[in-house]
């Protein structure tokens, strides 16, 4: 009799212990083994002198990167793999190591550490970040660290908008966290005047972020909930960057009323989102990306491009483009009334 093909347990195994290899990466970020190496420490003593770590954590530590392909082993010496020195060391402009102080917060491992009662329920249980309250320092630090993230994505806002570059344009950037999404749009437009909205606490960081870019007096704040302050009117431009996601339709729907109310009538909404195909299953990314906001949230989803262009046309948008802007998971939709 013929075998048909082997089964083997290893999809259920690195689902089971994938919790490890997470913890793993958060351990040699914090203790910067990528950029020592990277540095030219290149044994485990030398990587635990510098790191200030016992040279067997840093050994079992190192050989776990290497079979994880984070590092690479020749003798006793480990190198940097190309994920890792673009990635991973401190130096590298594109270094992502921070995602880590959001992603593997407490709060943000808390959703998942009850996700069972969250399917049960339909969304996040009190101990989820549904219970977090808009001072927490937990948005103050997401501001922080998914910075070098959303960068390659606030770089290609821009290019996007559909005005000359010596138009006046009054900007709306509706939950700015971090002022990225704006800040882009100043430096690029040089008549452009941006309104960041969102909670005082995290727009210290996109004042910040203003004054490094060099557009602090064209960066104004309107502390406050997206769903409760005063916008005024009058935008030609108007950011709604990775915040729909957190919400059911019909609050996104109302939200998107008020910022049709604050626009002028050729103004342009540039809506930033993780959008799955229809089949809800690809690009992985995306499709995995609904099980974050069930843990986290009450009632949050990723949107396909239907459910999008529905509640942008319930609330008065009756143009509306989806733009995928590969090679990040991220997708621009451009929508006019």
């Amino acid at each position: 009799m013929q075998q048909g093909p082997s089964v083997t347990p290893d999809l259920v195994w690195d689902a089971v212990t994938g919790f490890q290899r997470s913890a793993a990466i958060k351990a040699a970020i914090d203790l910067e083994i990528f950029t020592h190496i990277g540095a030219g420490a290149k044994t485990a003593t030398a990587i635990a002198e510098a790191a200030g770590a016992s040279e067997r954590g840093v050994r079992i530590l190192c050989d776990t990167l290497t079979v994880l392909g984070f590092l690479s082993k020749s003798g006793n010496e480990y190198s940097l793999t190309d994920v890792s020195a673009t990635f991973l060391d401190k130096k590298s402009q594109a270094y992502l190591g921070s995602v880590t102080d959001f992603l593997m917060s407490p709060q943000q491992k808390a959703g998942f550490e009850n996700l069972t009662e969250s399917v049960k329920h339909g969304g996040a249980v009190e101990n989820g970040n549904a219970s977090i309250s808009p001072e927490s320092a937990m948005w103050v630090t997401f501001a922080r660290s998914m910075m070098p993230m959303v960068f390659p994505a606030a770089q290609r806002i821009p290019e996007n908008i559909g005005f000359p570059q010596d138009r006046k344009l009054k900007v709306l950037d509706i939950a700015a966290g971090h002022g990225l999404f704006g800040i882009m749009v100043a430096k690029q437009y040089p008549n452009a005047e941006v309104y960041a909205v969102d909670w005082a606490n995290v727009l210290t960081v996109a004042t910040e972020n203003a004054k490094h870019f060099g557009v602090a007096g064209r960066h104004h704040l309107i502390p406050g909930s997206a769903f409760e302050a005063d916008f005024g009117d009058g935008y030609d431009v108007v950011l709604l960057t990775n915040f729909l996601h957190h919400f059911d339709e019909a609050t996104n729907i109302e939200l998107l009323k008020r910022i049709n109310d604050a626009m002028t009538p050729d103004g342009e909404l540039l809506t930033l989102e993780f959008v799955p195909n229809d089949d809800r299953i690809s690009p992985p990314f995306e499709a995995l990306f609904p099980l974050v906001m069930l843990a986290a949230t009450p009632s949050g989803d990723a949107y396909t491009f239907a459910e999008l262009k529905r509640m942008f046309e319930a609330a008065g948008f009756s143009h509306n483009e989806h733009i995928p802007l590969a090679p990040t998971p991220m997708h621009l939709l451009v929508s006019t009334k």
